[in-house]
Parts: C-alpha cells; structure tokens; sequence
C-alpha cells in the first residue's frame, strides 16, 4: 500500500470552529492510523475576506489540540503560478475555454431559463468561440455534456451524477484567481493526497473536481464526505446555532484531548467505548466504521466526556493543565507538587478546569467569607468547645496521616456521642468556608498541620462571637 497522505485546508476567513476540527482530526487520524502524512494547506485565495490573525489563531487551534501536521502549512496565494501552469495544460490541450460573458448578461441568461423551467446553469455560449485571453475574459472547465460521473465513496457509499446536471465551471477568473474547484484539485495532485476527507456538503464538488482530475491524467483520490454536525434543533451547526470556537473551549477550561474524544465520537464508534486516549483513537480509527447519519452537538456530553478524562489524566499533569486558570483567579505559580496532591480530591466533582480552579480557591486562599446559611448553622458559640478539641488533637497527633486524622474524628465523635456530621461540619466550614467540599480527612492531610491549626482557630473565634 503506498503512503496514505490526508490534507486539512481551512480558509483564514475566521476562526476554526468545530466543524473545521471534525474534519481536521479525521484526517490526521487517518494520516497518523496508517503512519502517513497529514498536510496543512491554507486556502486563502479570497483576498478581502482573509486575514493574518485568523491564520495565527487556526495554526494555534490545530497546536491546542495536538493535531501536528507533516507538511506545510502551504498557502494557496504564494501557489498562483502552479494553477496558472495547469490552466494552460487545459487549454493546450481544449479542455478548457476562454468566456468573456459578463455578470450582468450571465445573470439575465439564468432569469431566463428558469422562467422557461429549465436549470440556470451555463449554456456554453463561449464553448465554441476560440476566444483569446483578453482583459475581461475567464476560463471554463469544458466538462463533458453526456454520460456519468460516478465514484465509491469511502463512507456514503456508491455516488452517481448525470454530466448533463453539471454546466462549464469557472476554473480561472477574470481577475486571475483560480477558483475552488480548480486550485484544490492541484493542490492534491501535486500534494500527492491519497484520501480527500471532508464534509458532506462538498458532495456536489466532487463530481466536477473528478472530471478536472481525469482531464489531467491524474489519478484520483479516495474520496469520503463526513456526516455533518448539527445542533441539538437539528439544524446544520453553525455560529447562530451554538458553533463556537476552538479556542473558546480551551478557555472554558476543556482538555484537548476531550474534545478530540467527543469529535471523533460524532460519526464513528468503536463498539460502545465512549471514552478514549489519543493513543486508542490512532490505533482504532478507520473509514469502515464511520457512520453515514449526521451527528447532535451535545455539550453536556462533552461536559462528561471532559470530566472522565480529566479524572483519567496522572495528577501531575492535570496540575500543570489547571496551574493557568488558578492564575486567573489570583493564585499564581503554585507549588506544583502540592496543586497534584489536591487535584484528585477535585476531580470527580468537576466538568472543567475553569470549575476546578474555583472549587481549589480554599487550599490556596483563606476560605472566609463562609457560606452564611452554613456558618449560622454550624459555626455557633456551641461548636467552639468542638473546634477547640480538634484542635487540641490535631496538634498532638504522633503523625499528620489521612488514617490518623480519620481515626482522631471517630475516637472523638465516640467519646462525645456527637454525630460525625456535627463535629465534621464546623471544621469543613473553618477549612474551606463551606459545607460542601472533597472529603474533610483529605483536605486537613493536604493542607497540613499548621495551615490547619490556624484556620481552625480563626473559626473558633468567629464561632465564639456567634452568641
């Protein structure tokens, strides 16, 4: 089998979202399952709509989310004498035609044949010309006018389109620009792409970009067009829909590698696993098993998707993943052995990073103001005598443990005959500032004897003013 060779080309118009990312990561899945070669390639031939920054910030998307290319990015703007070369094998060769019609008349031609009930398609006026190049002329693909062009697609299966459904497309405009259709079929040519994986709204390009590649020589590609995603009203997912950035998850505080997860979800399986490493996705991931139904954006799927793999990362490096947004609220370059220690007790209460950094604020910061329906409840001149025994043990334990802390709350809730959830409570509100928190016997073993101690202590003196 020669080397498989997939290809991304987004259009610097504005920012990757998640359609873009859908088709980026099944092509570099593809690319990197058969240990071949994934391209980038920038297509930015629309002068007026692209912009520098949205290359920048598809370039930093595509790092985020580990997506690492092979080649290039190429950008189509610095390819213009190759698509000119190709144009004129075309036309050399009366695949291709000079067309002078103007909009203003092409427009009225299109009127016309639809009052007539026929398609508005080109008519070939210029077909037959032998027009020179001239200052207000363009060039027409001659496709041909009988037959079929067909083609097996990779996911959807046998596809079929009558020839005579197609007109003579534009291939060159008349300001010197090739066209879509045009320049990517050059580009992966000379590219060498093997599968041409992409949307299935490109379906109706396929055919003419089949008919330019056989007016070539060229060999053709696999071509397999993805299910598109839509939003949760089943509509084609878009800006107005809900489609946000890429780099809008990252802030939100998602891992990479949960919305590569949820992605490759949408329009393949692998059985009933749901969730799964970089390394499985490579190692299973093929064409046979994507679906040929489109797939619903659900956020709060990835919510989940994003909460099990944050409790599936070592917590070393879900402590250097969270160390940027503690930096957010305040907490800057935290000592990170001590963020690992504390990671796994936030964990599995936690979709984002952004909600772990918040639900981390007390093993950082003083946990006052408490949560007043709490601290009224709990915090009273009653509980003080409480804090005061803890307090008194904690300080004497032969060893600072989560066992010998856990041993000290039941000798103590024994000895007094208090419910553990009364002689818990005020000490949870002194340490965290809350009633709800990771285990009580953890965080005391995370934050340590003397931060303990101090905080206790100022809850007793809040406690002993609550009479």
């Amino acid at each position: 089998m020669s080397e498989v060779r997939t290809r991304f080309s987004p259009s610097p118009t504005g920012s990757l979202h998640l359609g873009g990312a859908h088709t980026a990561l099944f092509n570099w899945l593809i690319a990197r399952h058969f240990q071949g070669a994934f391209v980038l390639r920038i297509e930015d031939t629309d002068k007026e709509r692209s912009k520098e920054e949205f290359v920048t910030e598809i370039l930093d998307a595509m790092g985020w989310l580990g997506l690492n290319w092979d080649e290039g990015p190429y950008r189509q703007s610095e390819r213009l004498p190759i698509y000119l070369e190709y144009i004129d094998h075309l036309l050399a060769k009366g695949a291709a035609y000079y067309c002078d019609c103007q909009p203003e008349d092409l427009k009225m031609r299109r009127e016309a044949a639809l009052a007539r009930g026929e398609k508005p398609k080109y008519d070939g006026r210029c077909r037959h010309r032998n027009l020179k190049p001239g200052p207000r002329t363009a060039v027409r693909f001659k496709g041909p006018e009988t037959g079929v062009t067909r083609w097996h697609d990779l996911i959807k299966g046998h596809i079929a389109f009558d020839n005579q459904e197609l007109d003579d497309l534009v291939i060159l405009r008349t300001d010197g620009i090739p066209t879509y259709n045009f320049a990517v079929v050059v580009d992966d040519i000379t590219m060498r792409i093997t599968q041409i994986i992409r949307g299935e709204d490109h379906i109706p390009n396929t055919p003419r970009q089949i008919q330019i590649y056989e007016a070539l020589g060229a060999e053709l590609p696999g071509f397999a067009h993805m299910p598109l995603m839509l939003s949760t009203d089943r509509g084609k997912l878009s800006k107005r829909r809900g489609a946000k950035s890429v780099l809008d998850y990252r802030e939100r505080g998602f891992l990479p590698q949960s919305l590569c997860n949820y992605l490759a979800r949408l329009g393949w399986s692998h059985g009933d696993q749901e969730i799964f490493t970089r390394e499985e996705l490579i190692q299973y991931f093929t064409l046979e098993h994507a679906t040929t139904s489109p797939g619903v954006f659900d956020e709060e799927k990835l919510l989940w998707v994003n909460s099990q793999q944050m409790k599936a990362m070592p917590p070393a490096a879900l402590a250097r993943e969270l160390t940027p947004f503690l930096a957010r609220i305040g907490i800057e370059a935290p000592e990170q052995e001590y963020v690992a220690r504390a990671v796994p007790t936030l964990s599995a209460r936690c979709h984002t990073l952004v909600e772990m950094a918040e639900a981390a604020r007390f093993y950082f910061q003083d946990p006052r103001p408490y949560e007043e329906k709490g601290a009224k409840k709990f915090l009273t001149a009653e509980a003080a005598p409480i804090l005061q025994e803890v307090a008194r043990r904690l300080e004497s334990l032969p060893e600072f443990s989560e066992a010998a802390i856990n041993q000290l709350f039941h000798d103590l809730a024994a000895e007094t005959g208090l419910k553990m959830v009364n002689l818990a409570q005020p000490v949870r509100l002194a340490l965290t500032g809350r009633t709800a928190s990771p285990g009580l016997f953890e965080i005391i073993n995370i934050l340590g004897s003397p931060e303990t101690l101090q905080r206790i202590k100022t809850a007793i003196s809040f406690a002993a003013g609550n009479t």
